[in-house]
């Protein structure tokens, strides 16, 4: 008995030191260069999604205050920065003299009232947070990933860093909820993917600032070698105990940080994840364009991040008139999706994770939209062209899968009928509107083809036409 274990264990030992070796020689699928990024396809998951949900939540969110200014994001304006409509920047624009964030400052916390000091009361509320009942507000809206700020520029932390600050007190570190893994559960649950922003260039426990004036957005990037151990080991740990589906880098990547590796570590620990283009380096799974639209179809999968307001964190000035309206919400998505693109969508919770009710409003309003027109978005490929009109004046967007097409039509229909110049259909093809259970009559004439709608139209803001077969 002992001869035979002893045996057994013997061959087992062998076995998995053998197993072991062969693993440790086996190199790394992707590996930090350039090249070797660029060979990392992107996933199917990610450009059929379309729309995601993106999460400022931190201790600006106590606050929760910016002017209402700037409502064209003119970055290049001279007063943006002190007039800044980001409330995710309270801590930069409350040290800038004369800017109104200084004086709501004082007004209600008082001239030598401590940012950091918000870190208790954020700890407190959000110990109210429900993260199922998040992660289901987000599935119902119809986004297909969340994309959560892990770390934003004032360096707090939504998960329990093992990496320690030098620069702040224990207890100002970072929240004492793991914020990161219970939405991660949560919304994992839901069916969704979960990715992560992290603000590498940017860390104002390092280099303070304040950020004042333009050329101070370069100056004001931490590159020591002491941050760049530091943000290399956080932005790891954030792979390996949560593993993103999504690696959101904001404004940089200090060059001390090695981010080649950081992105090939990624891609081999998550390999059908994907990277935003602000790492500073010359490789990305998409570009990222901040409240702007692109003018044509690109060939390169691209994402709009922008509010439902003028802000990205929670803004309690905000309304109705700073809040994107339901139809201009629902065309802005339609529109990016014809042209090859993602909405990453920004929600800013109140310090204890309520989503205000302007904004669920419109999380709502999209839901509604999608569960009925859904098909002519999700898992959908660009048309040879993303935009059109009618005969009629409608405004037109184009989307297709397989052989279908699908002709939105934004806003109210102009008349009864809806005709596509210069299209022309086989007989045999469909035409049908999402949401309406009767095929639509159709005729065609000189070249051109006239959808005739229903008396009813289905729903509200924008309406679906699908062409069956219609591609070749």
């Amino acid at each position: 008995m002992t001869r035979r274990f002893t045996f057994f264990s013997t061959m087992i030992a062998t076995l998995l030191s053998m197993y072991s070796m062969s693993f440790a020689q086996e190199s790394p699928k992707y590996k930090p260069t350039v090249e070797s990024l660029d060979r990392h396809p992107l996933p199917q998951w990610y450009a059929g999604a379309k729309l995601g949900i993106f999460i400022h939540w931190g201790l600006y969110s106590v606050p929760g205050w910016a002017p209402l200014s700037h409502p064209g994001h003119d970055f290049d304006s001279k007063d943006y920065i002190k007039y800044d409509p980001y409330a995710e920047w309270y801590y930069n624009v409350m040290r800038i003299d004369g800017s109104p964030t200084q004086a709501y400052h004082r007004e209600h916390y008082g001239a030598d009232f401590n940012y950091y000091n918000f870190a208790p009361v954020f700890n407190r509320e959000t110990k109210k947070w429900k993260p199922d009942q998040m992660a289901k507000i987000f599935r119902d809206a119809g986004a297909r990933y969340v994309v959560l700020t892990s770390k934003h520029h004032e360096g707090f932390t939504l998960w329990p860093s093992s990496t320690h600050n030098p620069t702040l007190p224990a207890d100002r570190q970072h929240a004492e909820r793991d914020i990161v893994g219970e939405l991660t559960r949560a919304v994992t649950k839901q069916g969704l993917r979960m990715g992560l922003y992290y603000s590498g260039g940017y860390d104002w426990t390092f280099v303070p600032g304040p950020i004042r004036v333009k050329e101070d957005y370069e100056t004001v990037k931490p590159q020591s070698a002491a941050y760049g151990k530091y943000a290399s080991a956080q932005i790891h740990e954030l792979i390996e105990r949560y593993h993103p589906s999504v690696l959101w880098n904001d404004i940089d990547w200090p060059k001390t940080g090695n981010a080649l590796q950081v992105e090939a570590d990624y891609y081999n620990a998550v390999p059908d994840g994907v990277i935003d283009d602000r790492f500073g380096i010359a490789h990305s799974d998409f570009t990222s364009p901040e409240y702007q639209k692109l003018d044509k179809i690109s060939a390169k999968k691209w994402e709009e991040c922008r509010g439902l307001g003028r802000s990205f964190g929670y803004n309690r000035a905000e309304g109705e008139a700073e809040t994107i309206a339901p139809g201009e919400l629902i065309a802005l998505l339609i529109d990016i999706v014809s042209k090859n693109g993602n909405l990453l969508l920004d929600v800013g919770p109140e310090a204890d994770g309520t989503i205000p009710p302007v904004q669920m409003e419109r999380l709502q309003a999209l839901g509604a939209w999608l569960k009925q027109n859904g098909e002519a978005i999700y898992e959908t490929t660009p048309w040879e062209r993303a935009v059109g009109k009618s005969a009629e004046g409608d405004d037109l967007r184009f989307t297709r899968k397989g052989r279908d097409l699908y002709v939105t039509i934004l806003g109210s229909p102009k008349a009864g009928t809806v005709t596509l110049p210069k299209f022309s259909l086989d007989k045999q093809s469909k035409v049908s509107m999402l949401g309406e259970a009767k095929p639509l009559g159709r005729s065609d004439k000189d070249g051109d083809l006239a959808v005739t709608l229903p008396a009813n139209l289905p729903g509200k803001y924008a309406f679906v036409l699908k062409l069956e077969g219609s591609i070749r």
